[in-house]
């Protein structure tokens, strides 16, 4: 369980990118968080792993003070905790598979990790989880040589080798064309249904969030606006959201 109390986050520059923040997230749920640019979306879940400190109010995460953590405890915490970004954040030169197996580094000797020595045991989890993203033919092709909606998958597989109970997804679908950014949304709601892992997507698209997620997050200005199931957000809503923005709900 996620449960964020009363949390706000300001930044040195003095911008409140979160304002008294309510909001408790079951395991096993898949929430789209939509918003306009800048409304806090990013920071939102970027304060579940820490990437953020918050600076009021309380967040745990299955009862664990996520402030309270500091070094080793720290570590261990984030090894719970997937990561996908817009961008990849691949190592292009190299393999798939290898990139797969870059999630098990932190908890490698200094000396395997320096050399990159893995087990068969930890080559097969790798394969597994390129297997489950449905890229297990590309495993010794060159991340550079695969397409966008392709590297995001191996992004996706390299999280699903750490093993999480949770994965926060920040615009993982922003770069793709509209049909791969669907395959990517199916990988995510497969992930979601059969193995049970928490999903939290910063998403703009609402389309997309109305589609594959359960239950909707809207934040407008650092503020929750509205919080429940997919299927009852109508345009009152997307109005309260998107008031006063340029974007539109796509």
């Amino acid at each position: 369980m996620i449960e964020f109390k009363d949390v706000n986050k300001r930044y040195p520059n003095g911008f409140e990118a979160l304002k008294h923040i309510n909001l408790t997230i079951d395991q096993g749920e898949f929430v789209a968080i939509i918003g306009l640019s800048g409304a806090g979306k990013s920071t939102l879940i970027r304060t579940i792993n820490r990437m953020h400190d918050i600076t009021g109010g309380t967040l745990t995460v299955d009862g664990t003070d996520v402030m309270a953590l500091h070094g080793k405890s720290l570590r261990r915490f984030r090894r719970k905790i997937g990561m996908i970004f817009q961008s990849f954040n691949l190592i292009t030169r190299t393999t798939v598979i290898k990139n797969v197996l870059t999630a098990f580094v932190p908890d490698l000797p200094w000396w395997r990790a320096a050399f990159g020595i893995f087990t068969k045991e930890e080559k097969m989890q790798a394969l597994e989880a390129l297997d489950k993203v449905g890229i297990l033919e590309k495993a010794f092709v060159r991340a550079d040589q695969l397409s966008g909606g392709q590297q995001q998958r191996v992004a996706l597989a390299r999280t699903l080798a750490q093993n999480p109970q949770i994965i926060l997804a920040d615009e993982p679908v922003a770069s793709l064309d509209p049909v791969t950014a669907k395959q990517v949304m199916d990988d995510f709601r497969r992930i979601n249904r059969d193995m049970k892992i928490t999903v939290l997507i910063n998403i703009h698209h609402v389309e997309l969030a109305l589609q594959y997620a359960t239950r909707v997050v809207g934040i407008r200005a650092g503020e929750i606006v509205y919080d429940g199931p997919a299927d009852k957000v109508d345009q009152a809503v997307l109005d309260a959201i998107y008031q006063g923005g340029q974007e539109e709900a796509e």
